[in-house]
């Protein structure tokens, strides 16, 4: 079985719990759509340079390109935002574990291109809707399935913290709004 097949199969409960969770936010609503990105803010920026101290360049040699924590800050400061504070990135010991946040990572913005259809144009979506190579999931998903993990296990426990980094940040805030 491949190592993305591994990573949807024994990740699929918190990953529908993260789809649920930040599917209930109206992104056509400017301060749920700002709530939705501060949420985001919490985890990708700390996500993202873990995994360069990481050395994820390593395997993945377009990573510069793929990274989105500098359009999700563009689209927090063109709402008038800072970022919150940052949650604690995933630890990152190992090869596996970085083949689990990047699943992740790049899997949310599939999900990010499906939300940005319910940004109105008058919002800012750069996050949503990056521009990176072309081709780029698809060379992902090639890498992943390629990569040669020996334990599988270690990089889904890496995406299941990320997933969970995820969910508590959005009910983070949530209670920060109600």
């Amino acid at each position: 079985m491949s190592l993305r097949s591994v990573l949807r199969a024994q990740t699929a409960d918190c990953h529908a719990e993260v789809d649920k969770l930040f599917g209930a936010f109206d992104l056509s609503n400017r301060e749920q759509y700002r709530t939705f990105l501060r949420a985001h803010s919490r985890v990708v920026p700390a996500a993202e340079n873990a995994l360069d101290e990481a050395g994820v360049v390593r395997l993945l040699p377009d990573w510069p390109e793929r990274r989105r924590a500098q359009l999700l800050l563009a689209d927090i400061g063109e709402l008038g935002d800072r970022m919150p504070e940052r949650l604690p990135p995933p630890p990152l010991h190992d090869e596996a574990a970085l083949w689990g946040a990047l699943y992740v990572l790049e899997g949310s913005k599939l999900g990010g291109a499906l939300l940005a259809k319910s940004v109105p144009d008058a919002l800012p979506s750069s996050y949503l809707t990056p521009r990176g190579p072309k081709g780029a999931i698809r060379i992902f998903m090639d890498r992943l399935d390629t990569s040669g993990v020996g334990d599988p296990a270690a990089a889904v426990a890496a995406a299941r913290t990320l997933f969970d980094l995820f969910r508590k940040a959005g009910q983070l805030e949530l209670e920060a709004v109600l």
